[in-house]
């Protein structure tokens, strides 16, 4: 039987399968038993109260879908309170994301979650940064090191940063976040997309613009997984449009150390248990005795491979 054992930083999970953030709730146990999962990724916590954003906030899409929730929250001592310990009676280790307005509050953020019980934390630098006039943080290198710095200073957790599809120079960004101190990267998030009834002439959304995710968008996370792969040596995790197995396992041969799972779930609660069950058979059939040995496995060309990093060096 395969070890399907992987190590992110100082963490070993059981295996690379979890949940992304936002996309999953405890009551997934119901249909899933969640102890055969690498780690439970909890839905981002801002410190302040916030109601999130206007309705309707999701809208199904060709091979995906749109969301615009705005990340609603009580604020972090109900989070504590209410939330984390109905992931933490689990065995498997417990991620607390993190979404806040400014560098500072975010180093204050991830200090008061950094508890025993968590096995480590996801700073989600994608959110909008009141610092750069709404800019995500993770859309320069500059506000990443700044986002990521401020965090380290207040935590010796593991610490995980999401970044976002939504940037150019994705490979700056990624060692930006690496030498302010991440412990891995989480690439990456959804892509900002727009839908219109053409009927009402309305947006679907009631912010107008959204996150797109799903199967769409899977080309374009492994590219990214792939630059990302090849500008740091901090560990990757892999996520957007993951849907089997061999999605998953695209992904790592790509660079990704373990993958997160999001829209497929909300076709079928149980699709991470059986992505776990597919990633044991694949091991079987093709002789790998270690899963972790597929990542950045992928079979370049050299002289293309040359010619592509030229490319990926002009562009960022």
């Amino acid at each position: 039987m395969a070890d399907l054992s992987v190590r992110i930083g100082s963490l070993t999970l059981r295996n690379p399968v979890m949940p992304a953030s936002g996309c999953f709730a405890v009551e997934y146990a119901e249909a899933l038993d969640l102890n055969r999962l690498g780690a439970l990724v909890i839905k981002s916590v801002s410190p302040n109260s916030r109601a999130g954003n206007p309705t309707p906030r999701v809208a199904e899409t060709a091979s995906g879908m749109l969301n615009s929730i705005g990340i609603p929250s009580k604020g972090l001592d109900a989070y504590r309170r209410d939330v984390l310990p109905a992931y933490t009676r689990f065995d498997t280790p417990v991620v607390v994301s993190v979404s806040a307005d400014t560098a500072e509050s975010f180093g204050e953020a991830c200090e008061m979650l950094s508890l025993p019980e968590v096995a480590a934390i996801e700073a989600n630098i994608s959110c909008p940064n009141l610092e750069a006039d709404g800019m995500a943080f993770a859309m320069q290198a500059e506000s990443t090191y700044k986002a990521v710095s401020a965090i380290r200073r207040r935590t010796s957790h593991p610490l995980w940063v999401k970044l976002t599809p939504n940037a150019g120079q994705i490979a700056l960004i990624a060692r930006a976040a690496e030498d302010a101190g991440a412990d891995a990267i989480v690439m990456g998030n959804t892509v900002l997309g727009m839908a219109i009834d053409v009927r009402t002439r309305k947006p679907k959304l009631g912010n107008v613009m959204g996150g797109l995710s799903g199967p769409a968008i899977k080309p374009l996370a492994v590219r990214l997984v792939h630059q990302c792969h090849r500008a740091v040596r901090i560990p990757i995790i892999g996520c957007g449009g993951i849907e089997t197995a061999d999605d998953a396992i695209e992904f790592m041969l790509a660079g990704a150390a373990a993958v997160q799972i999001g829209t497929a779930s909300f076709r079928d609660p149980a699709v991470m248990g059986h992505i776990v069950d597919g990633l044991a058979a694949y091991c079987d059939t093709y002789g790998v005795a270690t899963l972790s040995s597929l990542t950045g496995g992928v079979a370049l060309d050299p002289q293309l491979t040359d010619r592509w990093l030229r490319f990926a060096q002009q562009s960022g």
